[in-house]
């Protein structure tokens, strides 16, 4: 199966579990693989039979954006699940940064591969 991805998509939202981080927004970064046959997009050279990779960045912008979790851990599964329930994907691996989160290290998160029709997939996402 073929891979679309995207690599470092930076969302400033509300994350955090400590007062001063609910007051701020703090960017996070996301790196997203999804499972994707392109043989048919790739023979009809159409837009419409592709998974639209800005259609999914802008879904996530947006609802990261509005987001206003603890754990960076919940605000992963939540978009895992948005790009399993609303696009045409089985497997998504997805990986959420937070930049600047631990002094001394560039950036500290979680990766999570989900499938389709897995439990923490049926978290469903109305934002």
């Amino acid at each position: 199966m073929d891979i679309v991805f995207i690599e470092d998509l930076r969302i400033e939202t509300v994350i955090g579990i400590y007062d001063w981080e609910r007051r701020i927004r703090q960017v996070v970064a996301l790196d997203i693989e999804m499972r994707f046959d392109n043989t048919r997009p790739a023979a009809s050279d159409r837009i419409e039979d592709t998974l639209d990779y800005k259609a999914v960045s802008k879904r996530l912008i947006a609802f990261v954006e509005a987001a206003e979790f603890q754990l960076v851990e919940t605000l992963a599964e939540r978009c895992a699940a948005i790009v399993l329930d609303e696009f045409d994907v089985q497997h998504v691996r997805l990986r959420l940064a937070k930049p600047g989160a631990v002094t001394g290290s560039r950036s500290v998160g979680v990766q999570i591969e989900r499938e389709r029709g897995e439990a923490h997939a049926a978290i469903h996402v109305r934002q």
